[in-house]
């Protein structure tokens, strides 16, 4: 049994990490059980031919994303079973992941349009006013530049204010799932920089090496098609592996988060556990 503490960003690395190759066939067999068919699904669309199968990748996409729902859900069932000294059963895991998976949606979707309209309105303003502030000099350019940085910043920030949502509704018991908003601010509430680093480590971890595998594979495709339809096949399949790093790494931090601000233990997470 792991005991909760607070944790600096090199500490939450080396636990998720660790509890990863822990759980790992477990893991991996979440991650085969319910991320198989759009991943079958998306290799047959990509190697068969250039003529393509936009329906395929499209249904595949879909698929792939509320698999990964239900995969997330169920690896954080893994982590907290860990903490609380109990043995990992891949039913429990896939029936919380079924549970869990439509509030998640709903959150996600939340999420994902909130920061669209913050993106796309940062994008108007910087579209009319930036090439105006160029036009009058080297002040209006640094001006341009600032602008520029302070957008990204506000997108990064509200993204961070939201950066553990997920874990919020998984574990926590909600009125409603748009209750996760106000619960994970208040979470992260001077921590977001922290949540960033965090956030990036975890991301570069799990999509640089599909990213990297699946841009040789299209350089390659000319060349060599065996090698290239070998890396397509590779690139679908790492996520499969891959994806767990994630909720490891989050779920750590929203441990850590809950810790510094309401002494969370290990009887409130079993307490939440047996309430979901």
């Amino acid at each position: 049994m792991a005991d909760l503490r607070p944790m600096g960003v090199g500490e939450i690395l080396d636990g998720a990490l660790t509890i990863y190759r822990r759980h790992f066939i477990t893991f991996l067999a979440l991650g085969i059980i319910v991320l198989w068919l759009p991943v079958v699904l998306s290799i047959y669309a990509q190697l068969s031919g250039p003529q393509g199968h936009t329906g395929i990748l499209f249904l595949a996409a879909i698929l792939q994303y509320f698999a990964g729902l239900l995969l997330t859900a169920g690896v954080i069932r893994v982590i907290s079973d860990f903490y609380l000294g109990r043995e990992s059963r891949l039913t429990q895991a896939l029936a919380l992941g079924v549970q869990k998976v439509w509030p998640l949606f709903v959150v996600g979707l939340g999420k994902g349009v909130l920061l669209g309209l913050i993106v796309f309105v940062l994008g108007i303003v910087a579209a009319i006013s930036i090439p105006m502030l160029t036009k009058t000099g080297a002040l209006g350019g640094i001006v341009a530049l600032a602008l520029l940085a302070g957008a990204c910043w506000l997108a990064a920030f509200v993204a961070c204010g939201y950066g553990v949502t997920t874990q919020v509704v998984v574990l926590e018991p909600l009125g409603s799932s748009f209750d996760a908003f106000g619960r994970s601010w208040d979470l992260t509430r001077g921590r977001k920089l922290k949540v960033l680093g965090l956030a990036l480590v975890a991301f570069i971890l799990v999509g640089v090496p599909s990213a990297g595998i699946g841009a040789l594979a299209a350089v390659l495709r000319f060349s060599s098609s065996t090698t290239a339809a070998g890396l397509l096949v590779l690139a679908a399949v790492l996520p499969v592996i891959l994806t767990p790093v994630l909720p490891c790494v989050f779920t750590l931090m929203y441990y850590d988060l809950r810790v510094r601000r309401e002494a969370f233990d290990l009887e409130l997470l079993s307490q939440h556990l047996s309430a979901g």
